[in-house]
């Protein structure tokens, strides 16, 4: 699946609380900080970001703050999307499947919590995923039909219809609407095929984004990987069983019908395709069905999903290449019949390209499946406790330069908004305080620069991965209170510091 929201670069580490830079600046024409009754940056020697700060009346002296320093590292693309979803493809050849203050990192010179320049965008709900034209919802999941299906449909026609021209020919031009007709059945079964998918995954608990069906074959978006190799490797089985099961149907139904016949040619066909698909899916390379088992098989031994996937995606590539030069060869050599003649050489032409393009949908999808698994190996990475900001709480009349003072003196980058019991109310907005002059800070209230809290922007201390990642995408926000167990309040999440993690994460090797 999946991994996303807030813009800007990773700023976290492994063990640790992430070392976050205090101290709200107001920015300048150049976008640097101007001077300005803002907090600055804690030394080392103060106690590490993450907790709630008590309010302080002291910290009158102030110091001058200093300007965010530069990074080579370019800022990241905000996503409205979260992490790729994991894609089962099926079929006989199934395809798999702004900007923000950089703050320096590992430098004595933090940059300020609050810059002149936008920081992140929240993490976004996910759209409702599109791809060609909705057919309905068989258990809640959407089934699509992408517009290269069409595409394919019109090819099965033409040389279904040139066969049933040699079979049948008293069918005359009715040949096509025969051949149309098989071609809606076919792909029919390959949806059958998916929904298997589906339904194993629903049965897991396991989420499905959409099914899509495509130019070759279809696709079961499941946006979460099984949890024990057992559960994969039953998910990824499924499908194919269920392709044999449906060419034993077809099998059965031909017995009463007479050969020579339209239902009898097409019972023949539907058979025929389903064991192709159901073979296909059964080599052992991912992206296919087979390379999934594969992959559940190494994940057990082993007790490494990543080493599965290592395995089977390479295994994977293999067959690309496998297919990419033996298809050809079979086909020249007579294997499908050709008596160890050349069949011709627009024959030749489109077994070569048909080859390339299953090879390299084999191939595109292994590695897919290579760069899904290492974003799912450190997503863990991201956690709740490490990534918040230390807090301080104030009063609703509270002015916001007095707040930014206190801030200072606390050594903490975020603003929380309390009653007269210390119950939080609502954050103070990152970009709202760059967005108040400075000299008009002393008669704003922290209330009208805060948004209020609503359950969803309520964070435990203890998400992380991707758990931490859906509780941020399904209530969109800029800041999130943390709190723990308990319901006390541990800082303030930024969904600016969750994408800079995140990015950080993934370039890491695995």
């Amino acid at each position: 699946m999946d991994v996303s929201g807030g813009s800007g670069q990773p700023r976290s580490d492994d063990a640790e609380p992430a070392e976050h830079p205090a101290g709200p600046t107001a920015p300048t024409n150049d976008g640097g900080p101007a001077p300005t009754d803002a907090p600055t940056t804690p030394t080392r020697g103060e106690p590490p970001a993450g907790r709630a700060a008590p309010e302080s009346e002291d910290g009158n002296e102030e110091t001058a703050p200093r300007p965010a320093a530069d990074s080579d590292e370019p800022p990241s693309p905000a996503s409205d999307d979260p992490p790729a979803p994991e894609t089962r493809p099926d079929s006989p050849g199934g395809d798999p499947g702004h900007t923000g203050e950089q703050t320096g990192e590992g430098s004595d010179e933090r940059g300020h919590a609050y810059s002149g320049k936008t920081q992140g965008q929240p993490p976004q709900r996910p759209k409702e995923p599109g791809g060609g034209l909705l057919m309905g919802r068989p258990f809640g999941v959407p089934v699509y039909v992408a517009p290269s299906w069409f595409l394919v449909a019109a090819l099965i026609t033409w040389v279904f219809g040139g066969q049933l021209d040699r079979v049948l020919p008293e069918l005359g031009a009715a040949r096509y609407l025969v051949s149309l007709f098989f071609a809606v059945a076919f792909y029919a079964s390959v949806l059958i095929h998916e929904l298997a998918h589906t339904v194993a995954a629903i049965r897991f608990k396991l989420p499905v984004r959409r099914i899509q069906l495509q130019f070759f074959g279809g696709v079961s978006e499941i946006e979460k990987e099984a949890e024990t190799p057992g559960r994969e490797f039953v998910l990824a089985f499924v499908g194919p069983l269920l392709s044999l099961v449906l060419a034993g149907v077809f099998y059965l139904a031909m017995q009463p019908v007479e050969p020579g016949t339209v239902p009898g040619v097409l019972l023949a066909g539907l058979m025929v395709s389903n064991l192709i698909v159901a073979a296909f899916n059964l080599l052992p390379g991912l992206p296919l069905d087979g390379g999934r088992m594969l992959r559940a098989v190494v994940w057990k031994i082993t007790g490494r999903p990543m080493s599965g996937t290592v395995a089977a995606a390479w295994v994977g590539r293999a067959l690309a290449v496998s297919v990419l030069v033996g298809l050809p060869l079979l086909n020249y050599f007579g294997a499908f019949g050709g008596g160890g003649e050349d069949t011709g050489g627009m024959d030749s032409l489109t077994d070569a390209l048909l080859a390339a393009i299953l090879a390299a949908i084999i191939w595109t999808g292994a590695g897919n499946s290579l760069r899904m698994a290492r974003l799912r190996e450190h997503l863990p990475e991201l956690r709740a406790r490490t990534l918040t900001r230390r807090a301080v709480p104030v009063e609703t009349d509270t002015p916001l330069s007095e707040a930014l003072r206190r801030a200072n003196a606390a050594g903490a980058r975020a603003l929380v908004v309390v009653d007269a019991d210390g119950t939080p109310l609502s954050l103070v907005r990152e970009a709202a305080i760059v967005g108040v002059p400075e000299h008009r800070r002393p008669w704003v209230a922290v209330s009208g620069v805060a948004q209020e809290l609503t359950d969803g922007m309520r964070v435990s201390a203890e998400l992380a991965g991707e758990d931490l990642l859906d509780v941020l995408r399904a209530t969109p926000a800029t800041e999130y209170l943390v709190v723990e167990e308990t319901g006390e309040i541990y800082g303030v999440l930024s969904a600016a510091d969750v994408e800079r993690a995140f990015v950080k994460a993934m370039a890491r090797p695995s």
